[in-house]
């Protein structure tokens, strides 16, 4: 999974400048064009061409180079981590499409337009990286991946085709937790590998806004959001752990599962005037703030948490 997230930032960085925009209407070439706009297409066209191009070269020398390649080839890891990996595949289709769609619709072309062409780039995206996993001994072309790659685009999809906006939005937090520190090769030794590596730390989020779902003349304020999430913990290897690593013994953890419910903010529909808060938060927006949560396990626990992220 970590190589789905590291693609994502790689997207992320070539295409922030267009991505991060509102849909708001200005003459500034940065925003939203108010009907379609050829020449933008041509722009478009090419920038996510190379960024596409620029961000898989670097993905295939940074995680495929250093493995023998081999003939194509399936791989069943479904159960693995107990499938947060999996909830991972669709966070990231979800904002691939979405982000597709966003510098899509900079184009001018309609909502509509732009929620099926990004739909169409972001899941290309991903299922490119799930070919170079079919073709690298180390791993395989995951059905299972695949399927979660196509929730993640129709949760966009269908939203946008129904609602013309995200009622439903995913989110990521994360914290540190001992458990990286038994496997550090595998979950990571760095804060930075760990927030990618480490599935004990991190929760996925469904994020919706109250007042989405109350009469149009409610005053009820649009950025109050509810969630409810999912975490695992206890895992030191994908699908067991191990009683011991480089020889060394460790404690025997309990794997489980872990459900949230939490409140949230909604920071994309934060009014502000000012340009650079718009696009940090529409840039950061898939973050859950950190909140009071009610956590609910598969160990038969309930547990209040006064602060979680």
């Amino acid at each position: 999974m970590t190589k789905k997230w590291l693609a994502l930032v790689f997207f992320i960085s070539y295409n922030l400048p267009l991505s991060a925009q509102t849909s708001k209407v200005k003459t500034s070439f940065s925003y939203a064009d108010t009907v379609y706009n050829p020449q933008r297409a041509v722009i478009l066209g090419i920038g996510v061409g190379a960024a596409y191009a620029i961000s898989m070269t670097g993905l295939y020398h940074l995680w495929y180079r250093d493995y023998p390649s081999s003939k194509f080839h399936t791989f069943n890891d479904v159960a693995e981590w107990q499938q947060m990996d999996k909830i991972g595949h669709v966070g990231s289709a979800y904002y691939l499409s979405r982000w597709s769609s966003n510098l899509v619709g900079w184009t001018g072309a309609n909502k509509r337009k732009a929620a099926f062409y990004g739909t169409g780039m972001g899941f290309l995206y991903q299922s490119t990286i799930e070919v170079f996993d079919g073709f690298s001994s180390e791993w395989g072309f995951s059905l299972s991946d695949v399927a979660a790659n196509t929730v993640g685009s129709l949760l966009f999809l269908s939203q946008q085709l129904a609602w013309q906006e995200q009622r439903i939005q995913l989110k990521y937090s994360f914290h540190q937790t001992k458990f990286a520190n038994y496997r550090p090769a595998l979950l990571g030794s760095t804060f930075q590998e760990r927030l990618f590596k480490d599935y004990n730390g991190q929760t996925y989020w469904l994020s919706t806004s109250i007042s989405t779902w109350l009469p149009s003349t409610s005053r009820f304020p649009k950025w109050i959001n509810v969630a409810v999430g999912y975490g695992a913990e206890g895992m030191i290897g994908a699908r067991t752990n191990p009683t011991e690593v480089n020889g060394k013994a460790i404690p025997t953890f309990v794997r489980y599962r872990q459900f949230y419910l939490a409140p949230d903010i909604d920071l994309t529909k934060i009014k502000t005037r000012s340009g650079l808060l718009r696009t940090f938060f529409n840039t950061f927006g898939f973050i859950k703030i950190p909140s009071p949560a009610l956590e609910l396990t598969t160990r038969n626990k309930i547990i209040f948490k006064p602060f979680y992220f």
